[in-house]
């Protein structure tokens, strides 16, 4: 009769994976093959996050400071004709320039034009956010709001790109909506470095925990001729 085995004292072998470690890193197999090569699709955000809005606080004080400059002129000088002063002069020649140029004059179309791009400036720094080189990320948590610098996260999957084998150089140009990546491959088939680049590129995005995880676009070329 046998004695049962503790639990404890049993071991049990990992299971086999074809990643390998190093240092805290993990180095992906590199023998990808171009016939059957099929681009890994990018996972959705795992949570709903907006972009961040500008406080614009240039624009909203230049527009305060011109409408308090002119709502204090126009009531001081309608104070001052109440008292039985003469209303300013530069008010006067306005109205007398207002009432004697038609409506065609060109200096009443330019000023027309000029108000008119102030205001359309305006509505758009309103309707926008803003913030464009600041990417949300996922919100886990409630209350917390968290943000990604645009070229801080270029250079992360930049660090990633240049770890693959036959990888000589490497650009990254990181967009809200878009990732293209150009590569110079000094060794190794074209198709292999692609698919490699593209599986190491595919989830260092989804490890930035992007709210929107950006497409990935990957062009691979061989190093110019010299001479």
């Amino acid at each position: 009769m046998t004695e049962p085995q503790d639990p404890r004292n049993s071991t049990r072998r990992p299971p086999t994976d074809d990643r390998v470690e190093h240092g805290g890193a993990v180095a992906l197999d590199q023998s990808a093959s171009a016939a059957s090569y099929d681009p890994a699709p990018t996972k959705e955000g795992g949570g709903s996050a907006g972009r961040f809005w500008s406080a614009r606080r240039i624009p909203a004080g230049l527009v305060a400071l011109v409408v308090l400059g002119g709502a204090g002129l126009l009531l001081y000088d309608m104070a001052a004709v109440r008292a039985d002063h003469p209303a300013m002069r530069w008010r006067r020649s306005l109205a007398d320039e207002l009432a004697q140029r038609p409506l065609n004059n060109v200096w009443v179309l330019a000023g027309a034009g000029v108000a008119m791009a102030i205001g359309l400036w305006l509505i758009v720094l309103a309707a926008t956010p803003g913030l464009r080189d600041l990417l949300p990320m996922r919100r886990d948590r409630p209350g917390v709001r968290a943000g990604l610098d645009r070229t801080a996260a270029a250079l992360v999957l930049r660090d990633r790109a240049v770890e693959v084998s036959g990888v000589q150089s490497v650009r990254v140009r990181m967009g809200r909506a878009k990732v293209a990546v150009r590569a110079v491959s000094h060794f190794r088939e074209l198709d292999d470095v692609r698919a490699d680049l593209d599986t190491v590129l595919t989830t260092g995005i989804d490890e930035l925990g992007l709210a929107k995880p950006p497409s990935l676009s990957v062009h691979v070329r061989r190093p110019a001729k010299k001479g």
